[in-house]
């Protein structure tokens, strides 16, 4: 199984320069689709699973960019099948890429009268990642920005922590790990299993990251 891993790695990773050549022009978005495989993240209260709506979310992503958005980004995901991938191995496929932008995507369980979006970055107290923490926030709240306009959705803001990818990422670029709702909410849970609903969040999340960079121009 690891050894599948390494070479799925391998060749997505020869895949990405193949198809990169002439994009040089293009910012580039790597959306980490968290979970997968034999991890199916939190499961909801009717009985989707956080793997499954990231993913769809994420390839949405991929489909309203040349839709809508006119193939304007470079996008590529950290995996596009139900697929597991060790942290590890996640963090430094995105490295590779060398995105402009780092989003990890993932949905939320608590209790059931809990909803909305939260988006969080990374802090460091030495203040060596100021700037990229100030961008992380900027991306951040135009994608929430965007979500409360356009999904009912509740804006929980943003907000700080020491996950791994986040303290890995920022080092490079902006980087987030968006909770784009609660599945153990029976309306949310609802909501994202409606293609209707993967839809509207992935071009809330693609719109919120169009307004940031105009506003990085």
């Amino acid at each position: 199984m690891r050894l599948k891993n390494v070479i799925f790695l391998i060749l997505l990773l020869k895949m990405c320069f193949i198809f990169g050549q002439g994009k040089e022009h293009q910012k580039r978005i790597i959306v980490d689709v968290g979970h997968g495989g034999k991890d199916s993240g939190a499961i909801g209260v009717n009985g989707i699973q956080e793997k499954d709506v990231v993913l769809a979310i994420g390839k949405e992503m991929i489909r309203l960019n040349k839709s809508i958005f006119g193939d304007e980004y470079d996008i590529y995901l950290t995996r596009y099948d139900d697929s597991f991938f060790t942290l590890s191995e996640r963090i430094n496929l995105a490295k590779s890429l060398r995105g402009d932008i780092f989003i990890s995507l993932h949905c939320n369980s608590f209790y059931s009268v809990a909803r909305g979006m939260e988006i969080f970055t990374f802090y460091s107290e030495s203040k060596k990642f100021d700037y990229n923490t100030r961008t992380s926030i900027s991306l951040g709240d135009e994608i929430l920005r965007e979500s409360t306009l356009n999904i009912n959705i509740e804006n929980r803001g943003m907000k700080f922590a020491n996950f791994q990818v986040l303290r890995e990422m920022i080092k490079f670029c902006p980087a987030i790990l968006i909770e784009v709702g609660f599945l153990n909410n029976p309306v949310e849970a609802a909501y994202f299993s409606e293609p209707s609903g993967i839809r509207t969040m992935a071009l809330a999340i693609l719109s919120g990251i169009s307004n940031y960079l105009k506003k990085e121009l």
